[in-house]
């Protein structure tokens, strides 16, 4: 009996202590925030705001390992992405599909070492096929090869590629695509251009 009562005194201590050192999910992403701050140095325009998450990320963050993004929350999620896109005010949606090509092939723009100043790239190939003759591209990302061709060139699909390009998430929670405009990784005239890329007939893309 005596040993009995020991045992289950053990083991509620043993409880008790797993109980006090119980780190919610809030708690370990505000010690890895710290952990990284604390580390990260600011270096020319990476500074250490690019460390902090909006709430979408901060959720996305917090789907890993088994854990599954259920159907409900990942509406949800895009539902409030597609909210914040911002269309042209004059309406247009496509720019001029040589200067996208330029944007596709680049990477620059948001390293400490490069100019500010200077617009960014989307480095689009690294992860996506978008022309027959490119030889070295990303497969992260579905080919987007002959993509107006395919999907037809009509006002509404030149409106999902901008929305796209604009916030990938409004579309594919938690996508790993960049959401370009939203972020300002790219301009109105850049996403412009992009977008002309895939949906002018006479792209390389559609060809």
């Amino acid at each position: 009996m005596k040993k009995t009562i020991g045992t289950v005194a053990i083991l509620g201590l043993v409880a008790a202590g797993c109980a006090s050192t119980y780190v919610s999910e809030e708690q370990r992403e505000a010690q890895a925030t710290a952990m990284m701050k604390a580390s990260f140095k600011e270096h020319g325009q990476a500074k250490l705001d690019r460390i902090d998450q909006d709430e979408n990320q901060k959720m996305c963050s917090r789907i890993h390992g088994d854990t599954k993004l259920s159907k409900e929350v990942g509406g949800k999620l895009e539902k409030e992405q597609q909210a914040l896109i911002k269309y042209p005010a004059d309406g247009r949606l496509l720019g001029n599909w040589k200067e996208g090509e330029k944007i596709a092939q680049t990477g620059v723009g948001k390293q400490f070492s490069d100019d500010p100043a200077k617009p960014s790239g989307g480095n689009c190939y690294a992860c996506h096929q978008l022309t027959k003759q490119e030889v070295s591209y990303g497969t992260i990302g579905p080919s987007l090869y002959h993509f107006g061709k395919v999907r037809g060139y009509s006002p509404e699909i030149q409106k999902y590629a901008y929305a796209k390009v604009y916030n990938s998430q409004a579309f594919s929670a938690c996508s790993s695509m960049p959401r370009f405009g939203h972020s300002g990784i790219l301009t109105e005239a850049q996403i412009k251009d992009v977008v002309a890329l895939l949906m002018d007939p006479e792209s390389p893309v559609n060809k």
